[in-house]
Order: C-alpha cells, then sequence, then structure tokens
C-alpha cells in the first residue's frame, strides 16, 4: 500500500495537483481507498480556492502557532475539554458552539464519504474563528481563562483535522 501510495502522490503532482494537498490529506494515513483519497484531495482543493477556506486556513495557523509556542512556553499540552463555565466572552461561547457542531457534523460527512459537506461545516466557522481572534484576548493575565482559551484553540486544530492535517498547507 506505500508503494502505491508513493506511486499516487507521483501522478497526482504529474496532473497539477498541488503537493501539500496530497501531503494534508496523505497525512492521517489510515486510508487504503485511492478513489476517496481523490475525493478528499478534490474536496480539499476546491474548498481552499474559496475565501472562506483560505482565511480558515490563515486562522487554523494562528491558532496552532499561539497553542504551540504555549506549550513549548508551558511545557504541557492543552489539550481536553474547554470549560463553558469559565467562558467570559460571547464570542468564546459562539466559537465552543460552532466547533462542537462542527466535530459531529464532520464525523457523520466523512463516515458517509461525503467530502464536500465536510468542507462546508468547516467553511460555517470561519465566522466564529474571526470573531474569537477579533474580541478575545487568548494570554489574559487570568491563568484559568488562559488555559481555557488555549483549549478552545487547540479544538480548533482538532477539529480541522478530522478533514485533513492543515500543517501541511503551504500558502
Amino acid at each position: 500500500m506505500e508503494f502505491l501510495a508513493d506511486r499516487l502522490k507521483v501522478h497526482l503532482r504529474e496532473q497539477g495537483v498541488r503537493h501539500d494537498l496530497v501531503a494534508a490529506v496523505f497525512a492521517g494515513g489510515a486510508e487504503d481507498d485511492i478513489v476517496r483519497l481523490l475525493s478528499r484531495v478534490d474536496a480539499l482543493r476546491a474548498f481552499l480556492n474559496t475565501d472562506d477556506g483560505a482565511n480558515l486556513l490563515v486562522a487554523y495557523r494562528r491558532a496552532s502557532n499561539i497553542v504551540r509556542i504555549e506549550e513549548n512556553n508551558d511545557n504541557r499540552r492543552y489539550e481536553g475539554e474547554a470549560e463553558e463555565a469559565l467562558f467570559a466572552e460571547i464570542q468564546e461561547i459562539e466559537l465552543h458552539r460552532a466547533l462542537s457542531a462542527a466535530r459531529a457534523g464532520i464525523g457523520r460527512a466523512l463516515e458517509g464519504e461525503r467530502f464536500g459537506e465536510a468542507m462546508t461545516i468547516l467553511a460555517a466557522l470561519r465566522a466564529p474563528v474571526d470573531a474569537f481572534f477579533e474580541h478575545v484576548k487568548v494570554n489574559c493575565p487570568d491563568a484559568d481563562l488562559r488555559i481555557n482559551r488555549l483549549k478552545l484553540l487547540s479544538h480548533i486544530r482538532s477539529a480541522l483535522g478530522r478533514v485533513a492535517d492543515f500543517s501541511q498547507i503551504e500558502g
């Protein structure tokens, strides 16, 4: 299977498919159906060619960078559920709700091999993610709020990661 995957990657590159999109889809490693892989790459490419896709990629990078830097600084991981009782801003609540709905919807779409639908669900995250970054200070003085907000940002990574490894995507 590994040999076939490598050959498929070469073939897709020869067909003009961006190598980073192929890498993002292949990064999961568990996929063994070539038709599904091609469908996922096509859906990802179409999604990233939209304004929502391009902007969500920027937001993903911002969230990932913040979490990565703070995990390195604090020598700990920011995983697990964010505590709703600690949300101090409406944008935190809205993002949490959107991420919860997205995770469930993405799971159903991927199970049904409806990759375009999964991308549409991701597109719906753009507004709450943008609002969060515009109105919420992640590294606030209150340690509990800060940790909770970092967990919320970590959920952005994990939600998008169910579709593809967005860290592999360039540009």
